[in-house]
């Protein structure tokens, strides 16, 4: 496995354990209004989410998802399969651009204004680390609500899970 797999693969199991945490939780505290983050914890979960569809859609050259409506409380169960396909085409794209070696490459970013290039090696790395810093402010969120034995989120954890299935 290479390095691209294993930030991917871990990004996506990392942010199914916070979802699985949050199945815990009724809806007044998933929607608890919090001084970090996008405010609330589905609202933190649906923004980190949406940023992988809209990356990997602009990336690939297709068509930008709409964003399902604020009003909208999607259960931790919805936003777990909306994760699920999210992390299935964020890496095909960008298992696309490493069989390319495109790193470098550049395409228009159209919701940009103006439209503005980007490279898909900066574009893939920032959609990685934007979920971990979102992730950082769930833990914070979680923990400010009593849970305790939170996943730390780390590679390592990640890898020797894995390793252990």
């Amino acid at each position: 496995m290479d390095l691209l797999d294993r930030l991917l693969e871990h990004d996506a199991w990392t942010t199914h354990q916070l979802i699985e945490r949050c199945e815990e939780l009724p809806d007044e505290q998933l929607d608890r209004d919090f001084d970090i983050g996008h405010r609330s914890i589905r609202a933190t979960l649906r923004h980190i989410i949406s940023n992988m569809e809209v990356w990997s859609a602009l990336m690939a050259g297709v068509a930008v998802p709409r964003s399902t409506s604020l009003d909208h409380q999607e259960s931790m169960e919805d936003l777990g399969r909306r994760l699920d396909v999210a992390a299935q085409r964020l890496a095909h794209v960008a298992t696309s651009v490493a069989d390319r070696e495109a790193w470098d490459d550049r395409w228009l970013d159209i919701l940009d204004e103006p439209p503005g290039e980007k490279t898909y090696g900066g574009a893939i790395a920032h959609v990685i680390t934007h979920s971990m810093h979102h992730r950082a402010q769930l833990l914070y969120m979680l923990g400010q609500l009593g849970l305790r034995d939170l996943p730390e989120g780390d590679v390592l954890s990640w890898e020797h899970q894995r390793a252990s299935v």
